[in-house]
């Protein structure tokens, strides 16, 4: 739906390599042969989904999300009860760390990331201003919407004439970095608990992609294979 707001979203990424593009049934092939829940919602992207599945999570009482991720567009998700995993340094991502990486608190992640936009989603934001000046307006006039109305009070000329000018765009901007948590929900929670894999779904899996030693481990692997 992104680029329904913004026909240049993720315009110049090139196409992904052609080994690559096998390996995306693969791994929905894997993860039914492992027992492990997965979910694809077209017109979402999968930050979309996480974002969704932890507000229903909450929503259903206490507990605690853990999204396994080091991604910075996830940040924005950060609250009680919700928390990233960095998969590399195995190490928890909180309030703290969020704000050592932006500036500001989860809750004004997407304010600064309209105004400093995302070359790597082609996400414009504003030119001429990066991550430390938005998180420095931002805790100076509280949102986007708030400095906007303001910019014509900043001292800093260039400053003030790219807010006003590009005001639109960092409104754009926000709606692209904004994570959709009341995308729709594919899969049931119910249908995350886990579960032993069918053996015969991983048997059959395994021997497939080669994996005998996997297979041998598991006492699978018979005289005929």
């Amino acid at each position: 739906f992104r680029n329904e707001i913004y026909a240049d979203y993720k315009a110049h990424r090139p196409d992904p390599p052609e080994d690559l593009v096998p390996q995306f049934a693969l791994i929905r092939d894997a993860t039914d042969a492992l027992g492990v829940a997965k979910v694809q919602q077209e017109g979402f992207e999968a930050d979309d989904l996480i974002a969704a599945y932890a507000k229903a999570f909450l929503a259903e009482g206490p507990g605690q999300v853990t999204i396994v991720s080091s991604d910075k567009d996830l940040m924005q998700l950060v609250r009680p009860g919700v928390q990233l995993l960095d998969p590399i340094k195995q190490k928890p991502i909180r309030e703290p760390e969020v704000l050592e990486k932006f500036g500001v608190t989860p809750d004004k992640v997407v304010e600064v990331q309209a105004l400093a936009g995302d070359s790597t989603d082609n996400v414009p934001g504003v030119p001429g201003i990066g991550i430390k000046t938005a998180a420095q307006l931002i805790n100076e006039y509280g949102d986007l919407e708030s400095l906007l109305a303001n910019a014509e009070k900043i001292k800093q000329p260039k400053r003030r004439e790219a807010l006003i000018e590009n005001a639109d765009l960092a409104r754009i901007s926000k709606r692209l970095v904004s994570l959709d948590a009341d995308a729709p929900l594919p899969e049931p929670i119910a249908g995350f608990v886990a579960k032993p894999p069918a053996d015969h779904k991983l048997e059959h899996f395994l021997l497939a992609m080669g994996l005998r030693s996997l297979l041998a481990r598991m006492g699978k692997l018979g005289e005929g294979n």
